[in-house]
This record gives structure tokens, sequence and C-alpha cells, in this order.
């Protein structure tokens, strides 16, 4: 076979030069037949094998037959219903050929977006970076949220993972991040917001407060809000930006105190990254924002209701558990009904319209949050109670009940077990 130098030689000296076929196989001590072929192809020649076959062509129908009824079957399945015994690589191999000839196509168009229209929203968890106060250290959830046709970005860590605190730090970025309400918050299968597209019944009020549609992707579809994964990518590695440099990006070289103080860095960062110019675009994020806002609805007149308002008869120790931590309250509403507000920063407690406790929110959990003027108060009520009660006469109440003991002898004569060999019966004593 002629290579490809002696081809472009042949045809350089009959077309360029107008030598003969006779002259040009002596020149280059080639066939005249080999300088005819050269003449007569017009591309390259290249090598190729000829085909001889493989042994697994032979049960190619019955692979068919199978893929044709049910084309996801495994390869190790479909191996053992045809028999094969063969290497196991070349089987997966020509299966891998025949399954896309079966198996219907899914093909992803490609979307444009127009302003104000879609502000995608999903979860990245950080390493265990913020410490919670105790000694341990926390990987709290961070909520992104991107104005699609913008390419603006918000976030925002959050307490947790919940619906009340998911709407709370969804209103928090629209507030301050757009000042606007778009008309789809397109959001995957998170359990907080609801699952197999059945919104909870918080989202629901949520949506309707807004004047908004909450819409949840199909299960494993990461693409239907791919522009919201490459900006968790960012905010954690900067891989995910095309020729960007990872320190660009927020999370590397940072140190944290606080959940608080994750936030105030964050914002303090993504002024700069709303700056960068996007290649999709060709423009800055901040230069398109106001377009994307002009084409959002208002904000409502009053802020959605985020979470569930527990309201609760107050105990004796004067404590109410929310979110997995016990906050103090004024023990001078001990036994009437209390209101407890949960919000991304506070815990405040109400009782007639009057506020009677107000912390701030713990991150950790299992902890027990106290304020020394409630300890104080309830130390204050304690002694006017025992005074009150030293001048009535009345008992005062013990800590504790004394529990009698009883000797073990008294058991054994009351079921008659003082014999070797009398069987326990029961007697009855009147």
């Amino acid at each position: 076979m002629i290579n490809v130098e002696d081809w472009a030689e042949i045809r350089r000296l009959h077309r360029s030069e107008g030598l003969g076929i006779k002259t040009i196989a002596r020149r280059l001590g080639v066939a005249r037949n080999t300088v005819r072929a050269a003449l007569a192809a017009h591309e390259p020649p290249k090598y190729q094998r000829r085909a001889t076959g493989s042994s697994v062509d032979a049960f190619e129908p019955a692979i068919r037959e199978l893929l044709g009824e049910f084309p996801d079957m495994p390869a190790t399945v479909i191996a053992q219903r045809v028999g094969w015994v063969g290497a196991a690589s070349v089987l997966r191999a020509r299966v891998a050929l025949l399954r896309p000839q079966f198996r219907g196509a899914d093909p992803a168009d490609r979307t444009t977006y127009e302003p104000g229209q879609i502000v995608q929203c999903d979860l990245w968890f950080p390493a265990r970076v913020v410490p919670d106060g105790a000694g341990m250290l926390l990987a709290p959830p961070v909520l992104t949220m991107v104005a699609a046709y913008s390419r603006f970005i918000m976030a925002l860590m959050l307490p947790s993972r919940t619906s009340p605190d998911l709407l709370a730090g969804m209103w928090t970025l629209l507030v301050a991040g757009l000042g606007a309400v778009p008309k789809t918050l397109v959001w995957d299968n998170e359990a907080g917001i609801g699952q197999h597209r059945r919104l909870t019944v918080g989202a629901q009020g949520f949506a309707g407060t807004l004047g908004t549609r909450i819409y949840q992707t199909a299960a494993r579809d990461p693409e239907a809000k791919g522009m919201v994964e490459r900006a968790n990518q960012f905010l954690q590695t900067g891989s995910a930006v095309r020729g960007r440099n990872p320190r660009t990006s927020f999370m590397p070289g940072r140190t944290f105190t606080s959940g608080a103080d994750f936030n105030a860095q964050l914002q303090g960062w993504l002024p700069a990254a709303n700056t960068r110019l996007v290649r999709a675009t060709g423009a800055r994020p901040v230069d398109l924002l106001p377009a994307d806002r002009a084409a959002m609805s208002v904000l409502p007149p009053l802020a959605p209701a985020t979470g569930p308002i527990a309201r609760v008869r107050l105990g004796r120790d004067y404590y109410v558990r929310v979110a997995g931590n016990d906050y103090s309250v004024d023990p001078g509403v001990i036994g009437r009904f209390v209101e407890v507000v949960l919000s991304l920063e506070r815990v405040v407690v109400t009782c007639a319209g009057q506020v009677v406790a107000d912390h701030a929110r713990s991150w950790a959990v299992r902890q027990v949050i106290t304020d020394p003027a409630h300890v104080q108060g309830a130390a204050a009520l304690r002694a006017a109670f025992n005074a009150r009660t030293a001048a009535t006469g009345a008992p005062a109440p013990t800590s504790a009940a004394v529990v009698g003991q009883r000797a073990l002898s008294d058991y054994d004569e009351l079921f008659d077990l003082t014999s070797p060999t009398a069987r326990p019966r029961l007697q009855v004593v009147r």
C-alpha cells in the first residue's frame, strides 16, 4: 500500500510537472498501477484493517430482542440470558453500541432567559468551618440564588435546612439582593420546599404571599438549574468558571468565628463576584440587573410567614425548646401561654403582646441559653414564695419524697420461700 508521502509526490509530478505514468513510476521506483491508483484517489490513503467479525456477532439477534423489550437491562443479565461465556468486556462493548437504538433519546434544548422570569435556588454545604461556641465545628447549609437573565448571585448561610429557615432565607435574599419578586423560583426536590413536585404548606403560603411560582425540577436533573450549580462550585473552589483563578472564589483561605461572621464575609465578597464578565452574556451581572428588576413584580407590603408561631404554656422551669435548644423566659409568666417566634437571627417570646424573652439564635443543638435576668427573677420569686409559705404555716415543698425500704425476708415469708423444698405460692395478706 502506498504511503501518503508517495501519493502526494505522484500527484504533484503529474499535475504540476506534467509527467506521464511511466516516467513517474520509473523516477519513484513504483509500479505503474500504483501510480494509476494514486492519481485516481482524491483523498490521502489510510490503513484499514479488514473486518474479521466478532464472536459476539452470533448473539446479536438475541441481544437486540432483549433490548427491544427491556432497554435498560444490565449487560451482565443479558450475558446470562443469551448464554454468553466469553469475555464480559466484549459483550458490554456491543451492548453499549446497541442500547441507544432501543432507549429513547432525551435531547436537551438550549434555554434562553427573559428578564425577570426565573431565579434558580439551591443549597451547598461547606466544610466544618463554623464554630458553634461549644467547641464543635458545624457545616450549616448555604442558600444560593441566581437570577437567570443577569446571572446575579445571592447567597446566605442558614442555621438549618428546615422549611422555615429556607423560606426566611429566600425572603432575605429577595429583599436585600433584588428588591423585587421574579415570576418563578426554581428548586430541586429539597424536602424543606417540597418533594415529588408537591410543595409544603409553608412554601405554598410563601409563593401565594409573593404572587410567584415555586417550580421543582425532576429528580436527578441538575441541568435544569445548572446556573446555580455552577455558582455553588464557584463559591467553593472557583473551578466552575473557565479561565478563572481558584483564588478568586470565596472559600479558599478563609476562617470564620460564627455563622454571622461567615455571612458578613460572604456579603463583602459577593459585590466583586457580581462584577465579573460572564462569557455567555458578554456583560457583567450588575449591568444586567436593572433590566432584570424592571421585569419583576414588586415586593408584597407584608413579609410572608416563614414559619409557624409556637404557642405553649410556660412550665415551672421557665424554658422553651426551639430548634433543638432551650431558651429561658421571664419566670413571671409561668403558667401562662406564650408565643415563640423564630427567625434566622433571634428567638423572641411574647406573652399577651409583651416581649418576655429575646435571645440570639444558637446554630448548635442541645444548648441551654439563659438570660441572667431571668435567673435573678426566678430567685426573687422563689424567695417570696418561701417567705409566704413560712408566714402561713403551710409545709414547704420538698425536693424529693422519702421512700421507705422493706427487708427482703418479708418477701420470703410472704411467698413461703423459707423452706428449701417449698414452691413459691401467693398468700393473700389481710
